[in-house]
């Protein structure tokens, strides 16, 4: 199923805001700001700008108080930047999602309070991570490790002429 409109712009003004913040703005107040979705209107002309901002709760007001002073500066910019017969109307918010996931480990916490709450890569996930107890290198009884050398690159340990064309071996 395609993706609406909506969606296609939103993602796009997303990533044109986070530039500009990144990039063209200046204010002192804007902190350490990340641009977390965008929600746009059916027709475009209306846009809620969801961000994150790290530090207290002082922190996120002065950011947004930045944020709003930017707006219409921003506004224009994106206009220019995405080509839109017409430039949606910017609002920041802070993204709430950040507070809910925080408050709902905050209540597994409080159901589980000495069970880990920090899951162990394992093997088996698909995801190419290595089990937290697996050995580094067998051993040998005798002490000596099975594990190879690091080697430096290119080298296979063949005889004959290394990737770059240069002799190992000094025979030919």
């Amino acid at each position: 199923m395609p993706a609406k409109r909506s969606d296609r712009v939103g993602a796009l003004l997303q990533a044109a805001i986070a530039e500009l913040l990144l990039r063209d703005i200046k204010d002192p107040r804007i902190g350490m700001v990340t641009v977390t979705g965008v929600e746009l209107s059916v027709d475009l002309k209306h846009a809620r700008i969801f961000v994150s901002v790290l530090g207290d709760a002082a922190a996120r007001e002065r950011s947004l108080r930045g944020l709003a002073s930017a707006r219409a500066y921003l506004q224009s910019q994106v206009g220019k930047r995405l080509g839109l017969r017409f430039t949606p109307e910017l609002r920041f918010a802070l993204d709430p999602s950040f507070d809910a996931a925080a408050r709902v480990e905050h209540l597994l916490r409080e159901l589980h309070p000495s069970a880990d709450t920090t899951v162990p890569a394992t093997a088996d996930t698909g995801t190419g991570a290595v089990p937290a107890t697996a050995p580094a290198a067998a051993s040998h009884p005798g002490g000596a490790s099975t594990a190879a050398a690091p080697q430096p690159a290119g080298a296979t340990g063949r005889r004959g002429r290394a990737p770059g064309g240069v002799d190992r071996d000094g025979d030919t």
